[in-house]
């Protein structure tokens, strides 16, 4: 049902020091400024996000995935990385993790993670850890042409989503709601040391946790991961968005077509990105929350 990661939204408590942050540090550009109009906060059931201030930015390399940064309303909570269930980590392309590693700091992020290859080879991915001044938790990941992985390379420095991680504490829960419910093909059930997961949450870094990777028809996916005992249901203040990485936005064929239910019936959306798309939204079993925007092409 999913075909793209189209739109990233981040619930933030101040947009004054992100934006120039990732203008700095990771050289996205800035598209647009404006306030959530009231159609679309009632397309994803969350009135209280209506009027609500955001920038919308992109990578130096023009990709189309969009990322949203919406200050929050009053009473929104913006959580720790990985303290709480819920998309958790955003993995951007990257061409350098190391020279990123010595810049990335002058720019306001923090470095959780250095460098590393994730398996044997020159060829191997290498990513790196860190968390942005609005408390973004960010994997920047380094992949090499023929390196056997179908989810494309970084085009500028730094380049687009193209995996995002939800966390929550039943794993088959989650498989079996990206299955079912959006009929993505799920990969098999692994044990993976996630070494950030293990620092928050006080455990050694031997201890596994069960780990889902799931497949879009571009070259994106979603990692699904269980998480442990400490981790709890993200608050929410009433009629508004999670804070935090609160929702993905992916573009599907038809919101007739069946699925998950909605939160509220699919709205026409006029504004840039959506130019008259149908867009509407739900809510997974870790409380995450998905954006469906229609992909059809307008006339």
């Amino acid at each position: 049902m999913l075909k793209t990661i189209a739109i990233v939204t981040l619930v933030i408590n101040s947009l004054a020091g992100v934006e120039p942050a990732w203008q700095q540090g990771l050289d996205y550009r800035t598209v647009l400024h404006g306030e959530v109009p009231a159609e679309l906060a009632r397309a994803w059931d969350a009135p209280a996000m209506a009027g609500q201030p955001y920038v919308l930015m992109r990578p130096a390399s023009g990709a189309g995935t969009l990322v949203r940064f919406i200050e929050a309303p009053a009473g929104t909570e913006v959580p720790e990385p990985y303290m709480t269930h819920g998309w958790n980590a955003l993995e951007l392309l990257v061409m350098d993790p190391d020279a990123l590693a010595r810049s990335l700091p002058g720019a306001g992020f923090r470095v959780i993670g250095p460098p590393a290859n994730l398996g044997p080879g020159e060829d191997a991915p290498r990513a790196m850890q860190v968390v942005g001044p609005g408390r973004e938790l960010l994997y920047l990941t380094r992949l090499r042409p023929g390196g056997g992985y179908d989810l494309g390379t970084a085009q500028s420095p730094v380049d687009r989503p193209f995996i995002v991680v939800v966390g929550g504490p039943r794993i088959e829960a989650l498989r079996d709601f990206y299955r079912d419910e959006l009929g993505l093909p799920v990969g098999e059930l692994m044990n993976w040391r996630i070494s950030g997961l293990a620092r928050a949450h006080g455990l050694g870094p031997e201890v596994r946790f069960p780990l889902s990777l799931v497949t879009l028809p571009g070259p994106f996916a979603l990692e699904l991961d269980g998480y442990p005992a400490g981790a709890k249901p993200r608050p929410r203040a009433a009629g508004a968005l999670p804070g935090g990485l609160a929702m993905m936005g992916f573009t599907i064929a038809s919101l007739d077509d069946g699925g998950p239910a909605l939160r509220h019936p699919p709205q026409a959306i006029w504004t840039y990105p959506y130019d008259g798309r149908r867009v509407a939204a739900t809510i997974g079993p870790a409380g995450e929350w998905i954006e469906l925007v229609e992909d059809w092409p307008l006339p």
